[in-house]
């Protein structure tokens, strides 16, 4: 893609006018779209006015109070080459870098060291990044970010929520931000479409919601990518998890047993996801199912399916539910969903009755007996007209283990509760609580406690020593005299 082309999608922080009649942002009158050629393309560009002032940028007093970004960045725009390739961001970076230095020399402006880089760096952002996103995305001490309108920004880190003094410059700013994440990815967010799902290029969740449905602008919810994902002994240092526990996970995974992984919004499902699929043996066939691709798994033989929303004409969409189905032709050894929330639950649980063990997804419950029960709902909503014990037995049948994770209230996230499904009794699915957090107290604003085994031996260890995995008795509490 060329630089022309990308600043037309919205690179670029400054709009013309719009012609009578036409709403804000919208092209002018006589644009020609893709008749015109680069050259009265890029006049155009030369003749777009500055945008207003964005808040914390210095100002230059000999243009009368024009700000000194949209000047120098109209400028820059003026003379880049339409042709480059954005693509390669390094060379691009080192073409601003001369022209942002052989402007200011001619000018005569003068900055500080510090001055000059933060005018360049924002620059750049609006060229190639995300405007006053960039460097929230960049830090990554950050793990959320979350736009409330152009005015109000916040963000995540260490599970507490902060307020940061970046700002955008209008909603058409904003949603300029928001369709530069769309476009690549062939989704849109518009009034007919006001809501969407998307992921940034390093694998970030993104949701936009914009107006009519948001009354204060449009909002885009970041949850970051992490960079060097999170490995086990990370979990077991930051005490989210005890090893006793981890093991008996990695033992559930080796024995190709069914796992759901519960939790509320930000618990930590999908990364605790990743952890536990890497726990899957590099010679299975691995399909993975998404609404936006944001597992990280690495072994070599894995297949990413993404769900596809319909076009401006309403067609082409792509369901969790057709990909669930899909994949069962594609001969995989494992099937993992992103996250289950629709009527795709009862193909899922299907899958898994017909001999795609080891199979794990997600879903958004508050405790492991309300996963059953949300698992129950789902399937119903599948619109098949099953009785309530025929959806129970499946879900007992193709369900072997529950991990729940809660984010707790001094904002650590932490498993605090690990449960087998063991059957049915009359008409209600019976469950046996194998590991359960337990809280000790709370100390300068940390929860203390620990994941402590109830005891009870599992109902599938006889499955788990079958695969040549020996846990000895004391992983479950259990005496190390006693016997299985």
């Amino acid at each position: 893609m060329s630089l022309l082309k990308r600043i037309e999608q919205g690179q670029a922080a400054n709009n013309p006018p719009a012609a009578p009649g036409q709403p804000p942002g919208a092209a002018p009158a006589g644009g020609g779209g893709g008749a015109q050629d680069q050259a009265s393309k890029l006049a155009e560009l030369r003749m777009r006015r500055a945008a207003p002032p964005v808040p914390g940028v210095a100002q230059g007093g000999a243009a009368g109070g024009v700000d000194l970004k949209s000047r120098v960045q109209n400028k820059l725009l003026a003379q880049l080459d339409p042709g480059m390739d954005v693509t390669r961001t390094a060379d691009v970076r080192r073409t601003i870098e001369d022209l942002y230095e052989t402007i200011l020399a001619e000018e005569g402006i003068v900055l500080s060291r510090a001055e000059r880089k933060r005018l360049f760096d924002q620059i750049v952002s609006e060229i190639l990044g995300l405007g006053p996103l960039e460097p929230l995305i960049q830090d990554e001490t950050i793990t959320e970010v979350m736009v409330n309108g152009p005015k109000n920004l916040y963000i995540e880190r260490k599970g507490k929520l902060e307020r940061v003094p970046f700002a955008f410059e209008s909603n058409e700013h904003v949603m300029r931000i928001i369709d530069r994440i769309m476009a690549p990815l062939g989704r849109r967010v518009d009034e007919a479409h006001p809501f969407e799902d998307a992921r940034l290029p390093d694998g970030s969740r993104v949701n936009a919601v914009v107006p009519p449905i948001s009354l204060v602008g449009p909002c885009l919810t970041i949850r970051k990518f992490f960079r060097t994902p999170i490995t086990v002994e990370k979990l077991v240092e930051f005490g989210a998890i005890t090893p006793e526990a981890i093991a008996f996970m990695q033992a559930c995974v080796t024995a190709r047993l069914n796992i759901v992984i519960s939790g509320g919004t930000g618990s930590g499902k999908t990364t605790f996801l990743n952890v536990l699929s890497g726990f899957i043996p590099p010679d299975e066939r691995i399909i993975t199912i998404e609404n936006a691709a944001e597992l990280q798994l690495r072994q070599e033989h894995v297949v990413t399916l993404e769900s596809r929303p319909a076009n401006i004409e309403g067609r082409g969409e792509v369901t969790i539910q057709n990909l669930v189905v899909n994949s069962l032709r594609m001969r995989p050894d494992r099937i993992v969903v992103g996250e289950i929330r629709d009527e795709a639950a009862l193909d899922m649980l299907q899958a898994m009755n017909t001999g795609h063990d080891g199979s794990m997804t997600t879903c958004h419950s508050n405790s492991a007996r309300d996963t059953l029960a949300r698992l129950e709902t789902m399937t119903l909503m599948a619109g098949m007209d099953l009785p309530v014990r025929a959806i129970r037995e499946q879900i007992a049948s193709a369900i072997h283990v529950i991990c729940h994770l809660e984010r707790m209230r001094d904002g650590s996230r932490r498993i605090v509760q690990i449960s087998e499904v063991q059957g049915m009794e009359g008409d209600i699915i019976t469950m046996t609580d194998l590991f359960v957090f337990e809280q000790t107290g709370f100390e300068k604003g940390h929860i203390m406690g620990r994941l402590r085994p109830t005891g009870l031996r599992p109902k599938y260890m006889d499955r788990i020593e079958d695969a040549g995995i020996h846990l000895p008795p004391a992983v479950f509490g259990i005496g190390e005299r006693a016997r299985y």
